[in-house]
């Protein structure tokens, strides 16, 4: 956002911040959501080179609607299941810890 419009929407008494503010999550809960969300924009990058949803569900014994939900970031699935998905799809523990660390640089 440019710097004039962010004065006058303060200036009507808009407070500007980030979601993490708005939602009161701490810096970890913050850093974890980040972290999540970068493994599944990963994640779908890979399988979509590879795989269909449905085949990945089956190397991995999951579900494709489950494979979904991993590929949007939903909530509800563990990064456990980010992992196993993405290790399924032949990403090495070397190249989950890049995805991992280039949220830090983005922080």
């Amino acid at each position: 956002m440019d710097e004039e419009k962010r004065e006058r929407l303060e200036a009507q008494g808009w407070k500007i911040g980030t979601v993490a503010e708005f939602l009161g999550l701490t810096e970890e809960e913050a850093a974890l959501v980040e972290i999540k969300l970068a493994l599944s924009k990963d994640l779908r990058k890979r399988r979509e080179k590879q795989m269909t949803q449905a085949e990945l569900a089956g190397k991995i014994k999951s579900s494709q609607p489950r494979i979904a939900k991993a590929e949007v970031g939903d909530r509800s699935v563990s990064i456990e299941l980010l992992m196993r998905a993405m290790l399924a799809t032949g990403a090495t523990p070397k190249e989950i810890g890049k995805v991992i660390a280039s949220v830090e640089q983005t922080r």
